[in-house]
């Protein structure tokens, strides 16, 4: 799968994923309120019962007052009673702070329940029961609401992949479609090409002859279909092809390829400042390092200006490749990498020379940054 298509099908899964979840999730949330709300009725309905309870008794208590009193005691919640003037009469608890506005309140983990007597029985004119919260069902209820929650997740997602797949699948026969196409074309480019390279070299070696400067020209044409073909060829075949790592010696192959592109250099009148330490190693496959390095190269030679600079410093750690031409806008360094991306149309070309300079840092592992501002001096920095 290309980058593109992981980025829209990331989208699409973030942005479908992100809305049902919130749905789903406002949707347990106010099932687990409601239902926590019923629970907690339920127990408040049973501190009811037991007010009732407890007030026949004290009916009880007034009937046979003559007796000796005793305040009726239950385990299973604690009760006081108290006057009109709501002072404390007498109960398994002196509660403090009471909610008197209220006939039901919770305070921590306790209910509480105000309950008016009428008639008074023994004084007794308010009745407050209260009793710890049964937080089994609660929890009970929170297992259930967060396994719903999980499985519908997992639901979801799957459904929301497979929906994504549907999503970028013609994006996906377009770009086979294209790369079938590009494919077929570098097959055929492939001999005319090196046909052309040939004959110019044997010209320019074997011949003295007019039309020098024609010469370069199409040796400068020959060399750029040459190079796209070796890109989209290593664009084809970069997933299957087995590499060979190997210790290279980057500063002398930086030194080929300067030689290289020189007829590039000179057509744009460029200055070549070299700062590169002598027998600098580094374990890559030979045909990655060129890719790298000839994508480097022809992107600082085309984004140029003529008569400008070209500085090509090569360090222990870091090989950087500097440019005073065009410049990248810094709203564009982010999506500069990305396949087919050119920061500057002018100068032609298919935008996949920084996309192959970043699937070759990605598989070793390098660090790859671009350092630019408009219509100043670039600067690609690769450290390894």
């Amino acid at each position: 799968m290309f980058n593109s298509e992981k980025r829209s099908l990331v989208r699409f899964l973030l942005i479908y994923l992100s809305s049902t979840f919130t749905l789903f999730f406002l949707a347990t949330f106010i099932f687990y309120s409601f239902q926590k709300h019923q629970i907690i009725d339920m127990q408040n309905d049973k501190l009811l019962i037991q007010a009732e309870e407890l007030t026949q008794t004290l009916r009880q208590l007034n009937k046979t007052f003559d007796k000796k009193l005793i305040y009726p005691k239950n385990n299973n919640y604690d009760s006081a009673i108290y006057n009109l003037d709501k002072s404390y009469i007498f109960g398994t608890s002196d509660y403090q702070n009471i909610q008197w506005e209220k006939e039901y309140y919770q305070k921590k983990d306790k209910l509480f329940y105000i309950h008016k007597v009428f008639p008074y029985y023994l004084g007794a004119r308010y009745i407050i029961i209260s009793q710890k919260i049964d937080e089994s069902p609660l929890n009970q209820l929170l297992k259930i609401s967060l396994l719903f929650l999980f499985i519908a997740g997992i639901l979801f997602s799957l459904l929301g992949l497979f929906l994504g797949k549907l999503f970028i699948a013609p994006m996906k026969e377009s770009i086979q479609t294209m790369n079938k196409f590009i494919e077929d074309t570098t097959h055929e480019l492939n001999t005319p090409i090196s046909t052309i390279l040939t004959n110019i070299e044997l010209l320019d070696t074997i011949y003295t002859c007019e039309g020098k400067q024609e010469m370069k020209r199409i040796e400068i044409a020959s060399k750029t279909l040459s190079r796209l073909y070796e890109d989209l060829t290593y664009l084809k075949l970069n997933h299957n092809y087995h590499r060979n790592i190997e210790a290279i010696n980057i500063s002398q192959l930086l030194e080929e390829r300067i030689e290289y592109f020189i007829t590039l250099i000179e057509s744009k009148e460029l200055h070549v400042i070299k700062e590169l330490e002598p027998n600098i190693i580094l374990n890559i496959d030979k045909n990655d390092a060129l890719r790298m390095i000839d994508n480097l190269f022809s992107n600082a030679i085309k984004y140029n200006k003529k008569w400008g600079t070209l500085h090509i410093i090569l360090k222990p750690e870091q090989l950087e490749v500097i440019n005073d031409g065009l410049g990248i806008k810094s709203e564009e360094i982010a999506e500069i990498t990305n396949r087919f991306k050119r920061a500057n149309s002018s100068e032609g070309g298919f935008g996949i020379g920084l996309d192959i300079i970043g699937q070759v840092v990605q598989r070793y592992e390098f660090k790859f940054e671009i350092i630019s501002a408009h219509n100043q001096q670039t600067k690609v920095r690769i450290q390894w």
